[in-house]
């Protein structure tokens, strides 16, 4: 999790871990979030690996980075924040709609491209890593957000 492919895999996973990730944070407390962001990275390395097992290029396609825990932070970010609001640039415009919407179209490109992947050489994209870690968010979100908001 702590290696990246290239200078811009670390660049969109920390402006990914920049928009969304300190809103986490404050509900969780520094300890849980980092218990928590280290859990999904785990989560999305072991759907990686199962989901490879069963596909003949799976072994192909590496998994380095933080994209699985990443994914995580976007998929508990989407269960507790999901009417924020998000800015998406696309080209020359700039769009603010929820996050349920913006999260949920990334979720189903990754789905669409993972499952378009399958049986192909040379995707070179963790899909089932971004998928995994995905629900590993939506479900271990409520085990870790504190009951009274964090201080400052």
């Amino acid at each position: 999790m702590f290696m990246h492919g290239g200078f811009g895999h670390i660049i969109g996973n920390m402006l990914y871990l920049l928009i969304f990730g300190d809103n986490l944070e404050n509900v969780m407390g520094h300890r849980k979030y980092l218990i928590f962001y280290l859990l999904c990275g785990i989560l999305a390395t072991v759907a990686h690996v199962a989901i490879s097992a069963y596909s003949n290029t799976g072994l192909y396609t590496p998994c380095v980075g933080a994209s699985g825990a990443i994914a995580g932070v976007l998929g508990g970010y989407l269960l507790l924040f999901p009417k924020n609001k998000i800015r998406i640039f696309f080209i020359p415009f700039v769009f603010r709609v929820n996050a349920f919407i913006a999260l949920g179209l990334w979720i189903a490109l990754q789905l669409i491209e993972g499952w378009g992947a399958m049986g192909r050489e040379g995707s070179g994209v963790a899909y089932a890593a971004h998928v995994g870690g995905f629900a590993a968010g939506l479900i271990l979100v409520s085990l870790f957000v504190n009951k009274q908001p964090a201080r400052r």
